[in-house]
């Protein structure tokens, strides 16, 4: 393989006939029955560099399942052949990936895209010497307020079109910038129409018209806020912070959110110590997010629990703050998974290669974890095996990136790698 920019593809070859996919082939690559209709038209990806599988039973055995010489078979919306390209089975369609990599789609599990305003004065004082705090949340909630629901799905397609040009295939977000019941409800309908992991983060703050009752808050949050919200999300969410919520109170959210039948998730321990990963833990909660103020106690709880360990590297970024000791969790044994926790206040990116490059750079991930992390990491925080792998089964959700390796969204960060996104088997990219 040679370093550098690999040459553009050549345009589509025809078809292989159906003699060159013998059935010796077959055996020796993985492949699946197609659960489609016989009408499914089939494309080959072939002359692929380097394949991420996430598959450590395929490849060079490790974590990435990383196949050189590659090909894909995608039917209909599903992956049903990976291997090497020699083996390849016939197809109804070819593309020559020019021998470039292909890579999972990256899965964002954090995020916050429904809102309004803008906080660049904010940003550009914290720049100067300001510290961050929770409170400039409410500085988007007074925005988000008073904007239309046309203006709030505007700037969530925008958001979304932006991080699938740069390879997010899928992606969770949260309420959380309205925390009135009408304005959560409308922020998570409008969600639910464009993913199916949809998070009520109704407990983000105290919002400024509760400030002096936080109890009679936490009531709206577990009773009418909640009634109102649960039919459009799958998740619950609380901000466990100095300044937000408590331990006692996020429990009582959490609890009344499960008992609506969503799942917790948790802000946790991102700007002091406190009982937000402990929390996590107790209830299953399929990821505690931030982890950046941990105890041995709360690594160990992390290690021996489902619960993963969300890394924002775009938060450190943007606030100046510490970095997660990613390395820390990993050889405790914790899965990890990164996210960009996009948002118009701590992080306001939308790029997950450019968090890979961070955690790489600033958190000492390897780039193989980085990218296993944001891909196999996010799926496995959202509960999820259909996504965040490329084996046969799994949702047909890759991406080609200009450059022979996927230690290249390390190696060269901020460059515009990804050159080809596929969507449910449908090039969107």
């Amino acid at each position: 393989m040679t370093s550098g920019r690999p040459p553009p593809p050549p345009a589509p070859e025809p078809a292989p006939t159906a003699d060159q996919a013998t059935e010796d082939a077959m055996s020796n690559a993985t492949t699946v029955s197609p659960a489609h209709s016989a009408s499914s038209a089939s494309t080959l990806i072939t002359n692929i560099a380097a394949l991420v599988t996430n598959d450590p039973s395929l490849g060079d055995g490790s974590p990435l399942g990383l196949i050189q010489d590659a090909a894909v078979v995608i039917e209909g919306d599903r992956v049903v052949w990976t291997g090497d390209q020699s083996k390849a089975p016939a197809s109804d369609n070819r593309v020559d990936a020019g021998g470039r990599a292909v890579l999972p789609g990256f899965v964002d599990s954090h995020s916050h895209l429904v809102f309004a305003g803008d906080r660049t004065q904010e940003f550009n004082a914290r720049m100067s010497g300001r510290a961050y705090s929770a409170g400039g949340i409410r500085t988007t909630v007074a925005a988000t307020r008073a904007a239309t629901d046309a203006e709030l799905e505007a700037g969530l397609t925008r958001y979304l079109a932006e991080a699938l040009r740069q390879g997010t295939t899928t992606f969770e977000t949260k309420s959380g910038y309205g925390l009135t019941v009408e304005d959560e409800a409308r922020a998570l309908r409008i969600a639910a129409a464009h993913t199916d992991e949809v998070t009520y983060l109704g407990a983000h703050i105290v919002p400024p018209d509760y400030a002096d009752d936080p109890a009679g808050y936490v009531s709206l949050v577990t009773g009418e806020m909640l009634d109102a919200c649960a039919p459009y999300a799958r998740w619950i969410d609380v901000f466990c912070e100095k300044g937000a919520f408590d331990g006692d109170q996020a429990r009582a959210i959490l609890t009344a959110g499960r008992a609506k039948g969503l799942h917790p998730r948790v802000h946790a321990n991102q700007l002091s110590y406190g009982p937000g990963v402990q929390l996590a833990v107790e209830l299953d909660a399929a990821s505690a997010d931030h982890c950046t103020h941990l105890t041995a106690e709360d690594v160990d709880a992390l290690a021996n629990s489902r619960t993963v360990a969300t890394l924002l590297p775009g938060a450190e970024f943007s606030t100046r703050a510490e970095w997660p000791n990613a390395r820390r969790l990993l050889d405790a044994g914790v899965t990890v998974a990164l996210s960009t926790d996009c948002n118009p206040g701590s992080s306001f990116t939308s790029s997950v290669p450019f968090c890979i490059a961070l955690a790489v750079r600033d958190m000492r991930m390897t780039p193989d974890e980085a990218v296993w992390s944001a891909t196999a990491g996010g799926a496995a925080a959202l509960r999820r095996e259909d996504i965040g792998r490329l084996t046969p089964g799994a949702r047909a959700d890759l991406i080609l990136l200009d450059a022979p390796s996927h230690v290249h969204l390390a190696y060269r960060p901020g460059v515009p790698l990804v050159s080809g996104v596929w969507r449910c088997g449908a090039r969107v990219v």
